[in-house]
């Protein structure tokens, strides 16, 4: 049984797909805060959710790979204005 959507669900959901880069870059920008003071267990929690917007945004396998290996929220940071700047372009 197909599922119909209403056009206001339709809309909704139209207006997520096309909003979806700058969800996740503001989700990952909310991680990396969150990384800086996050220790632990917590820590590998958020590091999850930052490969997870990094998939998203579709950054290189590799990339992602030397991100989490260096374990630096400041490189995460530079990483992401660099994807910024080149967005803006």
């Amino acid at each position: 049984m197909a599922k119909s959507y209403t056009k206001h669900q339709q809309n909704i959901i139209k207006r997520y797909y096309d909003n979806k880069d700058a969800i996740a870059t503001q989700k990952l920008q909310e991680n990396i805060t969150e990384l800086y003071l996050a220790e632990g267990k917590k820590r590998a929690t958020i590091w999850k959710r930052i490969i997870g917007h990094l998939e998203k945004l579709e950054v290189p396998k590799a990339q992602i790979d030397h991100l989490v290996a260096s374990d630096d929220a400041t490189l995460v940071a530079k990483y992401l204005e660099r994807l910024l700047a080149k967005q803006d372009k």
